[in-house]
């Protein structure tokens, strides 16, 4: 793929390749109203990465993870209370920390990640009471 781009009043053609499948939506785990968010809507979650159970999922429970990545930190616990925008945990993706927030409020159900997993893009990673 092509593209134009400018920089400082300068453009540049590039030639891009797209890695992976044209993903238009974000994980629920976005905050709505987070930069990250504006202008965009998320709309059906991900289906579940192969080989995992296809149990059905009360969406409105859960965290999913907006990248994939590695789990530096979990800040969040099992029967602890959050507010929308409390941290959950630190994932670091391509060299950079991704500070992944409550989505909801309410009581942690279960976290199904632990330090050091790599999860993917769309993974469950905190369920909600």
């Amino acid at each position: 793929m092509k593209l134009r781009i400018t920089l400082n009043d300068k453009t540049f053609d590039v030639d891009v390749e797209v890695a992976e499948a044209d993903v238009t939506t974000l994980p629920p785990a976005y905050p709505v109203g987070s930069a990250v968010l504006a202008g965009s809507v998320a709309s059906a979650p991900p289906a579940p990465a192969a080989g995992t159970s296809a149990a059905p999922v009360n969406e409105d429970k859960v965290c999913r993870s907006p990248v994939s990545g590695i789990v530096v930190r979990l800040i969040a616990q099992p029967g602890q209370h959050l507010q929308v925008g409390d941290p959950l945990m630190v994932l670091e993706a391509m060299k950079m920390e991704t500070n992944i927030s409550a989505p909801i409020a309410g009581r942690v159900k279960a976290l199904n990640v632990a330090q050091g997993d790599n999860v993917q893009s769309g993974q469950v990673v905190v369920e909600f009471e």
